[in-house]
């Protein structure tokens, strides 16, 4: 007979987005190495060193702002777009006016 199994423990979630962040700045850190051993001048190897921590940047940025939108939209319990009873007065956009019931209309 085999042992009864270990319950699984609740693992959080792995952020993605610092995982990607880290190997970008991994990649950020190994370019230049490359681009010098293979025989690219240092200026070269700089340059593409702070593009690359340039686009670097602008990705976690918009990692970061997708998180926020993902984790406000998911947290909502309210409708999108507040109701506004009554904001524009009483008949607005409702085919005119009616003044009751069994008020005859012009």
């Amino acid at each position: 007979m085999s042992a009864p199994r270990p319950a699984p423990r609740n693992r959080p979630a792995p952020d993605t987005a610092t995982v990607v962040i880290r190997w970008a700045c991994f990649t950020c850190a190994l370019v230049p190495v490359v681009l010098v051993w293979s025989g690219t001048s240092v200026a070269g190897a700089i340059s593409a060193t702070l593009g690359l921590a340039a686009v670097t940047w602008a990705c976690r940025a918009l990692l970061r702002q997708c998180e926020r939108g993902a984790a406000r939209s998911a947290g909502e319990d309210r409708p999108s777009r507040p109701v506004r009873s009554g904001a524009a007065g009483a008949g607005a956009r409702r085919g005119g006016r009616n003044g009751g019931a069994n008020t005859p209309v012009d």
